[in-house]
């Protein structure tokens, strides 16, 4: 099964991360609830799903992980 939530950029999260599988379910499971955030499993860190960024409309250039504005 493919998922609809996109990835991260792999230029803002390396896909050969140890824990990129963890964070890509956790950042699905927080986007098909609405959710804003959800929190790094590896750290505990806040951090803001594409669902924010969408909402946002703009890209604040902060690096964020799942930023949908980001150039190839």
């Amino acid at each position: 099964m493919t998922s609809d939530v996109p990835r991260p950029h792999p230029t803002r999260c390396d896909p050969r991360r140890r824990d990129y599988a963890e964070i890509v379910a956790a950042h699905e499971a927080a986007v098909r609830r609405g959710a804003m955030i959800y929190r790094d499993p590896s750290t505990g860190l806040s951090v803001l799903t594409v669902t924010a960024h969408l909402e946002r409309g703009t890209c604040c250039d902060s690096g964020c992980r799942h930023c949908p504005y980001v150039d190839g």
